[in-house]
């Protein structure tokens, strides 16, 4: 009897001891299996957008009326010949020979003027938007009202008078430019002979 009291009080104070070892340990938490675990990434870092660069106000886009050309009054010092109204032509005289003996070609810089000799550059300035355009004289004219120039087709559209068919210009010639009459001499009419009398009649 009394072995079999030893024996419980034995078994007891083992199953206390584990009892109080249990509680006394931590276990760590265990993942499920087969769900892996992966860390958190970053966000990448958004680059921030560059800033427009800021134009100075005083600023103005220049844009070129006429297209430049090699001859620009051969590079001489140009002085004001003439003001006037000026004109063009084109299609309906395109291929004809003009006075110098050459053939009109209404996509090149050329004009007619009445007195300029021919070859002579000539710089056209508008006095409606302040273009210029340079041409070479081919061709005699006009004849017509208080017009100074005749204008090819290409040269009327540089100086932008396609629309409007006459333009108040300035006639700027190369300093070399012999001096010439503005407007030719009125020609001189023949001096008509006069009449003989009629012979008189015989009886």
């Amino acid at each position: 009897m009394r072995q079999g009291v030893v024996r419980f009080a034995f078994i007891a104070a083992a199953m206390a001891g584990l009892a109080l070892l249990s509680a006394c340990t931590t276990t760590a938490p265990t993942t499920p299996q087969g769900v892996r675990t992966e860390a958190a990434k970053p966000r990448p870092a958004v680059a921030p957008s560059p800033a427009a660069p800021e134009l100075p106000t005083d600023e103005v886009a220049t844009i070129p009326s006429v297209f430049p050309r090699p001859e620009l009054l051969a590079g001489e010092v140009p002085r004001e010949f003439q003001r006037g109204t000026a004109s063009w032509y084109g299609p309906r005289f395109n291929g004809r020979r003009t006075a110098s003996g050459e053939r009109f070609d209404m996509t090149e810089f050329t004009a007619a003027h009445r007195t300029l000799p021919f070859g002579t550059l000539v710089r056209v300035h508008s006095l409606v938007n302040g273009r210029d355009v340079d041409v070479r004289i081919t061709d005699r004219g006009p004849y017509a009202g208080n017009r100074i120039i005749d204008l090819s087709r290409a040269a009327a559209e540089e100086l932008g008078m396609l629309g409007l068919g006459f333009k108040e210009v300035v006639l700027m010639v190369p300093e070399s430019t012999p001096d010439v009459a503005v407007t030719p001499p009125p020609a001189r009419k023949p001096m008509r002979k006069p009449r003989r009398p009629a012979p008189a009649a015989r009886n």
